[in-house]
């Protein structure tokens, strides 16, 4: 067994609507720009895990055939949201096993204008208090809860609703991580939307499923990452500015649950990244409070403030709190989602994982322009996967 991995290769296309390019033709544009940015050839490569949702049947074949014939493994991964940092567990556990001293992990999806189906009610928008009390609505989401939300956003929206009972969350909060969200992706040129909106056009805006208007909604996303790993004896081989440029994965955690159609899933969201953040932490020896910035499964607004609580950033119950204190924002103690996360950055399910390795590694690596987090030493990456898995990454700046 080897004793750690490293990155030294990622990219990301730019996030967006490609409709004359097909899953094959973004990936090996991610995958090429990987190893150019590791500054090592495809012939290098041991292992090979590509990652998407659609178009599964020997995807990682067709992206070799694309890019360059190599007789190594190469796995096709399909695992939700959580699909690119499971494509990138299967790298790291090729090479802590020592049977690859390189791997390449890719992930990518083509959604196009798919729909994004909620419920299509509308609620209240007072700020000044929590925006539902215990008692009929309370009763009337645990029936929900029981028969089951089929949509996604009907789901995150019921999990942020029995947050904010349990917890005096009000829609004002929820907002202002969409407000948070998308200034920051002003500064990402991969974004695939680089608007800022004032707090009265979040709250104002047409209702998906309540708390989540359509700005605290990601969108339907094309797009694709990858990112080259190597072992300690493999990075020892290359030239000093690669071994700089290089990223410690110090944690590596993946978690999954049962599934159940007969049960809500709506508690576990919650246990779930618990669970996996806490091995992640313990894995790395540090704690929340070592994190110099975090990218996380934004899907929903709702969706961010719980994780500010799941991971850890807050004291327990204190999400709330915690965003109006503006601790996650780019200026804040613990920085979240500065790439504009997925509600802004865009979530083509197969490449978020990955996306968000992408970014927190640019940003250990200083390589981050203006949306850089200032001597960024420790970052953590999440996504989950509704109901099935979640995943978390901690990675620290080479000391080389």
């Amino acid at each position: 067994m080897r004793d750690a991995v490293w990155i030294v290769g990622v990219s990301m296309t730019k996030f967006g609507r490609y409709p004359d390019k097909d899953i094959i033709d973004l990936s090996s544009e991610a995958a090429r720009a990987a190893l150019a940015d590791a500054g090592v050839p495809l012939s290098d490569i041991d292992f090979l895990a590509f990652g998407t949702t659609s178009e599964t049947n020997n995807a990682s074949q067709r992206l070799m055939a694309q890019i360059g014939y190599r007789p190594i493994p190469a796995f096709n991964v399909a695992n939700g949201c959580a699909t690119g940092a499971v494509a990138l567990r299967l790298c790291i556990q090729s090479i802590l096993a020592g049977e690859a001293s390189m791997a390449l992990a890719v992930g990518a999806q083509v959604m196009g204008k798919a729909g994004l189906l909620g419920n299509a009610s509308r609620g209240g928008k007072d700020g000044a208090k929590p925006f539902v009390r215990r008692g009929r609505w309370g009763t009337v989401m645990s029936i929900e809860g029981r028969i089951g939300t089929g949509t996604f956003p009907g789901t995150f929206s019921h999990a942020g609703m029995e947050y904010a009972l349990e917890n005096d969350v009000t829609f004002d909060q929820f907002a202002k991580v969409a407000v948070k969200n998308h200034e920051h992706s002003t500064l990402n040129p991969l974004a695939q939307y680089r608007r800022a909106f004032t707090f009265e056009e979040i709250k104002g805006a047409d209702m998906v499923s309540y708390p989540n208007t359509v700005p605290m909604c990601c969108p339907t996303t094309d797009g694709s990452a990858a990112v080259v790993v190597v072992s300690s004896e493999r990075l020892a081989s290359l030239d000093l500015d690669q071994r700089r440029r290089a990223v410690k994965i110090s944690a590596s955690s993946i978690q999954s649950q049962p599934w159940s159609e007969a049960e809500s899933i709506q508690p576990d969201l919650n246990t779930l990244t618990r669970q996996c953040a806490a091995r992640a932490y313990e894995a790395a020896g540090v704690g929340p409070g070592d994190l110099d910035l975090v990218e996380l499964h934004d899907c929903f607004a709702s969706a961010e403030l719980m994780h500010y609580d799941n991971l850890g950033l807050c004291e327990p119950g204190g999400a709330g709190d915690f965003i109006d204190s503006r601790a996650p924002w780019r200026d804040g103690t613990i920085p979240v989602n500065v790439s504009g996360g997925l509600l802004s950055k865009g979530h083509p399910i197969g490449a978020t994982g990955l996306a968000n390795v992408f970014e927190v590694a640019t940003h250990l690596r200083g390589e981050a322009g203006g949306r850089q987090i200032e001597n960024a030493t420790v970052g953590l990456t999440h996504v989950l996967a509704l109901g099935s898995t979640c995943a978390v990454h901690i990675l620290e700046r080479s000391a080389a």
